[in-house]
């Protein structure tokens, strides 16, 4: 694979990830009210589940699931119902007050298992990744070690920017001590959370 041909596909890729979504607000929810270590643990989440979306998009589950409309409604409706409880829980949740450490949620391994599981559980993203990586393949080379290296590049740069997003947001959160500014971006960031799952539950599979 040439540059001329890695390039395309890394510039698409950097604007798709830059473009905040539902895993990048998760990123930023944790980071602004539990610090730098959980948003870390989020950002693990998120890679892990992009990589398991594109794999699976990449071994045929996008085609599956773009073939049956049974599998793509539950999988649908799962990914769904859980941006909506995620919301929720984030809506409801308590403040610090002043310098007092937020407890609500101290175990990481939670936290990397919620962002995991949104991202993973998307079907749009799956369905993506079958509709994007292959306008960037050559059909006269091998194909197998050009999805490893898009696979790759994708989730370097999607690293990368849940990472930025996450230690801007740590870094804010000094800043951000008022339990009502806390508050707010707490139902905020839930309502934009349920706004989603509610959008992801309205969308409907696009016919050829």
């Amino acid at each position: 694979m040439t540059f001329a041909h890695w390039l395309p596909f890394a510039i698409a890729s950097a604007i798709l990830v830059a473009i905040p979504g539902p895993t990048v607000l998760l990123v930023v929810s944790y980071a602004l009210g539990h610090g730098r270590r959980y948003a870390l643990a989020t950002t693990a989440g998120v890679a892990l589940g992009d990589f398991t979306a594109m794999t699976a998009s990449m071994l045929g589950l996008g085609v599956v699931l773009a073939a049956s409309a049974t599998l793509f409604t539950a999988l649908k409706w799962v990914g769904a119902a859980y941006l909506i409880y995620l919301g929720v829980k984030l809506w409801r949740a308590p403040v610090g007050e002043g310098d007092a450490p937020d407890t609500s949620e101290t175990r990481t391994g939670r936290i990397f298992a919620h962002a995991y599981a949104v991202t993973a559980l998307n079907p749009k993203s799956i369905i993506f990744f079958v509709a994007f990586v292959p306008q960037f393949i050559d059909p006269h080379m091998a194909m197998t070690p050009q999805i490893v290296v898009f696979e790759a590049t994708f989730l370097v740069l999607a690293t990368l920017n849940a990472i930025a997003y996450a230690l801007l947001a740590a870094a804010a959160r000094k800043v951000v001590r008022s339990p009502r500014v806390q508050r707010a971006i707490n139902r905020t960031g839930g309502t934009l959370l349920i706004g989603a799952g509610l959008f992801a539950a309205a969308w409907r599979k696009s016919v050829a």
